[in-house]
């Protein structure tokens, strides 16, 4: 009953954590198919088919060992002695045998069940990995798509600029022409454009890059995203949803009970085993005619219990408790650690929300003034440093509010990853 209750509270959080999270299709391909080409998660997937062999062959300890062997000895001096007159050979001087043997061990107090369970762990272990690395590739790969974003967003605002100290150029080169600029203010206002046009080759340069980084791990050579679009809900965000969604608190509980499991193991060192032996063949060597090849057989059980180790076990026991305490420990501090990381998340977000609503309309002010100061300009009442300097305010504005919608965007990606959400299976 406790496991189906945990069960039906895992698949509620799972169906809430869906609900919370909106991406958009794009993203969700992209991020889906990096499972299927990226080596990293190739490589964790295969541990966990290392990890099952590993239980399949712990497993077959439970069957009976059987095994043929084939032994000649040549023996001399010859085993012989004179008994009435007559020389009795004891063991022949060419000693052949071969025989079929089997071992089964019939009873091992519990030996083999502690390392079956031992193995299951394992894989749990190894199935944590694998959720662990897709979270983080899924994460990795948001991170390179907004990227993509923030740098295509860029360079339109940066060509914005361009376009409007090319227009201002061009209306100081028609005025140069009528004697009312001089040629001073048309190189100036070209510096700037080249000034410009080299920042606007550094964004060139970095979008390339990062989908460069998209091509690495997705195998996709474009991306589609235009717009900041992850979205999640942030009011209920938590440490106690990262604990039942995030598979690093997993893998941490997975660690602690395979650490217990060991040391059941250790434990069972002093208990006895039982096994039964059995072995069929030929062999010569049997009084009086040493030397005929005749068909033998045995059959046995063999007991055995450890007595005194010099404290060993003991010592074991100890090593792997500690062992048990230390995953336990490491437990309390990745719980400390993600409660931080969430935490700050937070902050960083509400942040963001309120710096794009100040800069909204900063933004809207540096265009109204950019518009005055163009008017100004063309009528002969504004320099090309007014030009400028309005335009660089446009320009700071816009970067600044674009900056934090990309900071938005990301801090909610990380938030996602904190709380452990798989939004690209949803």
């Amino acid at each position: 009953m406790k496991k189906i209750f945990l069960l039906a509270i895992s698949f509620l959080f799972a169906t809430f954590s869906f609900e919370q999270v909106k991406i958009n299709t794009d993203l969700k391909t992209l991020i889906n198919q990096s499972f299927t080409f990226f080596p990293k998660i190739q490589e964790v997937e295969n541990a966990v088919k290392t990890a099952e062999e590993k239980k399949t062959l712990t497993a077959l300890n439970k069957t009976p060992d059987i095994s043929f062997s084939t032994s000649y000895n040549y023996i001399m001096p010859k085993i012989s002695f004179p008994i009435n007159g007559r020389e009795i050979q004891f063991a022949p001087v060419n000693n052949l045998a071969a025989a079929v043997g089997t071992t089964y061990t019939l009873m091992d107090f519990g030996r083999l069940k502690s390392n079956i369970n031992k193995a299951k762990a394992d894989i749990e272990i190894s199935k944590d990995n694998v959720k662990i690395a897709k979270n983080q590739l899924a994460n990795q790969i948001a991170a390179i798509y907004y990227n993509i974003v923030y740098f295509k967003k860029a360079i339109v605002i940066q060509d914005s600029v361009i376009e409007y100290f090319k227009q201002n150029k061009q209306m100081a080169e028609n005025k140069m022409k009528n004697g009312d600029m001089l040629q001073i203010d048309v190189l100036n206002l070209q510096s700037n454009i080249d000034a410009e046009e080299n920042r606007k080759i550094d964004l060139n340069n970095n979008l390339n890059k990062q989908l460069n980084l998209l091509e690495y791990t997705t195998g996709a050579k474009l991306s589609n995203g235009d717009s900041f679009d992850f979205d999640l809900e942030t009011a209920t965000a938590g440490i106690s949803i990262a604990e039942a969604n995030n598979p690093e608190f997993k893998l941490a509980k997975d660690k602690i009970v395979s650490s217990q499991k060991d040391v059941d193991i250790v434990k069972l060192n002093n208990k006895p085993k039982v096994s039964l032996n059995a072995a069929t063949g030929v062999r010569n060597g049997y009084v009086p005619e040493v030397d005929n090849i005749r068909f033998n057989y045995l059959a046995g059980i063999t007991f055995a219990l450890p007595i005194y180790n010099f404290g060993k076990t003991k010592q074991q026991i100890k090593l792997q408790e500690s062992f048990v305490k230390q995953n336990q420990l490491s437990q309390t501090t990745l719980l400390s650690s993600y409660k931080k990381d969430i935490d700050q998340t937070l902050l960083d977000i509400n942040s963001a929300v309120e710096r794009i609503a100040n800069t909204e309309s900063q933004l809207q002010a540096t265009k109204q003034a950019q518009q005055i100061t163009a008017s100004r300009y063309r009528n002969g009442v504004a320099t090309y440093l007014d030009v400028t300097a309005a335009a660089t305010n446009v320009e700071k504005a816009a970067f600044s509010k674009l900056q934090y919608e990309y900071q938005l965007c990301q801090s909610k990606v990380e938030l996602a990853r904190l709380l452990g959400f798989e939004y690209w299976s949803n």
